[in-house]
C-alpha cells in the first residue's frame, strides 16, 4: 500500500507526517519535528533550508527569505542572491526538503501528498500551493483546509454528530472555521479569517516595543539597521514563545549598536501582561472573525460542542481566556498546536490510501493546578482565592509559572499552598502540597515571587518559588499530583460549605486568614474595586485591605437581605451591626472573623 504523506506548509514552520501503526506521526530530523519555513543562500551560494537559513537571517537578511506563504498566489517575485524566484518556487524548496525527510525516515521514495492550506485561502492561493507541490516532485492528491485537518486529528470518527469551532492562529494567517463531523464526514459550515494576521504580527509589535524603549534610552532606532533588526526579530520571537509558559522573559543582545565609539547592549524584561496588552487589539480582530463564522453557520456559541486550538500562536494564555469568555466552554489544545495540522493531513492521506486510522492518544493533566492567593472572589477580596497555573487538559509534561506579590510591608515569609480542582474557591479544591519560603527581603508590599509548576508524565509535580529581587529559591516535589483529586458529593449548599470547612480544620487547624503570610496576584485591580475612601486612607495597608473587603461584603449582604427569610435577614443585620462596630474599633481580627460569618451566609443564600 503506497504511503501518502501529510504536509503542513506553514508561514513560520512546516512539518511532514505519516500514518504508522494506525497513528499519525510527525517525522523528525535530529530530534526536531519542525522545519522552519525559511530559505537562504550562504556566502558560497549554497542553498540553506530550515534552521540553518533561520539562523543566517540574523546576520544576512538580504540572502534569506521567510514568511513566503503570505505571498502565495501573488504575481510577484522575491530575490535570493542574484536570482528572482516566485513564491511557488520558494515553497517548493521547503516541500522538497520535507519530502526528502520522509524518504530518509521511511527508507523508500514517496511521491504522493496531502497538503494543507488556510480555509480562507482563495483559489489562486490554492493553485499556487498545488504548483509548489508539483515543482517539488509531488503528486498532490488533495488540498485540504487546515481546520479540516485539525478536526480529523481530534476525532475522525465521532460516535455522534459534533460541531466544532477551530481557531487556527499560525505565524502568518488566521482562520476560524465551524465544522460538523458525522459518520466520518467532515463538513465545513463556515469559515472566516485574515491571511495577513498571525504570529509574525505579534513579533512586529514586540519588536517595535523593544526598539522604542531602546530609542528612548539611546536615541538610536535599531530598526534602521537590517542586521540589528533581524537579530532582534529572532530574539523577540523566542521571548514570545517563552511568554506562553513563563510569566516574564528576558531579551539580551550584546553589541547591538554603538554610540560615540562605545558598544551598546540591549537588556530588558518583558512581562506577559505587557506583551498581551500589545497584541490585544489583534486578538479582538480575531473574535470579530469568530462572530462572523458563527453567524454564517447560523449557530449560537451554545451549539458548539468543542473548541479546538491550532497554530503555535494559540499557546498565548490570553487567547484561551478570551475564547472561554466568548464561547462559555473550555478550549482544547491537547494535540500539539504546531503539529495538529500535519497530523490531520496524514490522517486524510491514510483515509485516501485505505489505512485504518485509530483514535489519537494524548496524555493530559485532568485537573487544574494552582495556588492559594489573595484575590477577587465573588466580588470581594478573599484569602481563599484559587489562582490557576497549569489549566486542566494541558498536555503533559507541562511547565508553567506566574508572578505573585507579597501583601504586607517587610513580609519575610510566603506560604505556597498548591491545590487541584476547578473552583475559584480553594475550599472546594484539593490540597496537594504546601511549603513556606522564608528569609524574604524586608521590603514594602509587592515583593515579586515567581511560582513555577513542572508536571511530568509520571504525575510528579515540582514546585519552585523564586524571589525575583534576590534569587532566593525554595523547591518541593509532590508525587502523584494528578491522582490526588477527590470529588465530594454535596447534596446542598450547607453540606458543600461544611465539607470545605472540615477540609480546612483537617489541615492542622490552620487559620487561612489575612494575618498569615499570603501571596496576591499582581497587575491592575478588578474594575469593581475602588480607591480607599478618606476613612481608610490613614490605615495600615493590611488593615485597609481587610476593611475595603468588609465594606464590599457588607454592601453585598445588604443587597441580599430583602430576598432572605426573616431568620436569615435578622442574622445578617445583626452581623452587619457587629461588623461596623469592629471597623470603628479598627479591630482587624474581629473584622475578619465577622466577615467570614457573613460570607458563609451569603454562600448559602446564593446557592439556595
Amino acid at each position: 500500500m503506497e504511503t501518502i504523506i501529510g504536509i503542513d506548509l506553514g508561514t513560520t514552520n512546516s512539518e511532514v507526517a505519516i500514518i504508522r501503526d494506525g497513528q499519525p506521526v510527525v517525522l523528525e530530523e535530529d530530534g526536531d519535528p519542525i522545519l522552519p519555513s525559511v530559505v537562504g543562500l550562504d556566502t558560497e551560494g549554497r542553498l540553506l533550508v530550515g534552521k540553518p537559513a533561520r539562523n543566517q537571517y540574523a546576520l544576512a537578511p538580504e540572502r534569506t527569505i521567510r514568511s513566503i506563504k503570505r505571498k502565495m498566489g501573488q504575481e510577484t517575485t522575491v530575490a535570493l542572491g542574484d536570482q528572482k524566484y516566485s513564491p511557488q518556487e520558494i515553497s517548493a524548496i521547503i516541500l522538497r526538503t520535507l519530502k526528502n525527510r520522509a524518504e530518509k525516515t521511511l527508507g523508500y521514495p514517496v511521491s504522493r501528498a496531502v497538503i494543507t492550506v488556510p480555509a480562507f485561502f482563495n483559489d489562486g492561493q490554492r493553485q499556487a500551493t498545488r504548483q509548489a507541490g508539483e515543482l517539488a516532485g509531488l503528486d498532490v492528491v488533495r488540498i485540504i483546509n487546515e481546520p479540516t485537518a485539525a478536526v480529523l486529528t481530534y476525532d475522525p470518527h465521532p460516535r455522534d454528530r459534533e460541531r466544532l469551532l477551530v481557531y487556527d492562529l499560525g505565524g502568518g494567517t488566521f482562520d476560524v472555521s465551524v465544522a460538523q463531523v458525522e459518520q466520518g464526514v467532515v463538513e465545513i459550515l463556515s469559515s472566516h479569517g485574515d491571511t495577513q494576521l498571525g504570529g509574525d504580527d505579534f513579533d512586529q509589535l514586540l519588536l517595535d516595543h523593544v526598539c522604542d524603549s531602546f530609542s528612548k534610552k539611546h536615541a538610536i532606532d535599531l530598526r534602521q539597521s537590517p542586521q540589528a533588526r533581524s537579530r532582534l526579530l529572532h530574539a523577540v520571537e523566542e521571548a514570545k514563545k517563552r511568554l506562553s509558559f513563563e510569566a516574564v522573559a528576558s531579551i539580551e543582545e550584546e553589541f547591538i549598536a554603538s554610540k560615540d565609539n562605545m558598544p551598546l547592549h540591549l537588556s530588558m524584561e518583558i512581562v506577559r501582561a505587557e506583551y498581551e496588552d500589545l497584541i490585544h487589539p489583534l486578538l479582538i480582530k480575531t473574535l470579530g472573525c469568530l462572530d462572523e463564522a458563527l453567524t454564517d453557520a447560523r449557530l449560537q456559541a451554545t451549539e458548539i460542542d468543542k473548541v479546538v486550538l491550532v497554530g503555535g500562536a494559540t499557546r498565548t494564555p490570553l487567547i484561551h481566556q478570551l475564547l472561554e469568555e466568548r464561547l462559555g466552554r473550555p478550549v482544547h489544545s491537547e494535540i500539539e498546536p504546531d503539529l495538529a495540522v500535519a497530523m490531520g493531513a496524514a490522517v486524510q492521506g491514510g483515509l485516501i490510501a485505505g489505512v485504518d486510522v485509530g483514535p489519537i492518544l494524548v496524555d493530559i493533566t485532568p485537573h487544574t493546578l494552582g495556588i492559594k492567593s489573595l484575590g477577587d472572589l465573588h466580588g470581594f477580596m478573599s484569602p481563599y482565592h484559587f489562582s490557576p497555573i497549569i489549566p486542566r487538559n494541558t498536555p503533559i509534561p507541562a511547565s508553567r509559572n506566574e508572578i505573585y506579590s507579597t501583601v504586607f510591608d517587610s513580609q519575610d515569609a510566603a506560604e505556597i499552598r498548591v491545590f487541584q480542582g476547578e473552583n475559584e474557591d480553594i475550599r472546594f479544591n484539593t490540597l496537594v502540597g504546601e511549603f513556606v519560603v522564608e528569609g524574604l527581603a524586608r521590603v514594602p508590599a509587592g515583593n515579586q515571587i515567581l511560582v513555577r509548576l513542572d508536571l511530568d508524565l509520571s504525575g510528579i509535580l515540582n514546585v519552585t518559588a523564586t524571589e525575583r529581587a534576590t534569587g532566593l529559591v525554595k523547591r518541593v516535589t509532590i508525587d502523584n499530583a494528578t491522582e490526588r483529586f477527590r470529588v465530594r458529593q454535596r447534596s446542598d449548599a450547607v453540606d458543600r460549605l461544611q465539607a470545605a470547612f472540615e477540609t480546612v480544620e483537617d489541615q492542622e487547624g490552620e487559620d487561612l486568614g489575612l494575618e498569615k503570610p499570603v501571596l496576591s496576584l499582581t497587575g491592575p485591580s478588578p474594575r469593581h474595586i475602588h480607591e480607599a475612601d478618606d476613612q481608610t486612607a490613614t490605615m495600615a495597608p493590611s488593615l485597609r485591605a481587610v476593611v475595603d473587603s468588609a465594606n464590599r461584603l457588607a454592601a453585598k449582604a445588604e443587597h441580599i437581605i430583602p430576598g432572605a427569610s426573616d431568620a436569615d435577614a435578622s442574622e445578617l443585620r445583626a452581623l452587619l451591626g457587629s461588623l461596623r462596630a469592629a471597623i470603628e474599633r479598627r479591630s482587624e481580627d474581629e473584622i475578619e472573623g465577622i466577615s467570614r460569618e457573613i460570607e458563609d451566609i451569603i454562600f448559602y443564600l446564593e446557592d439556595k
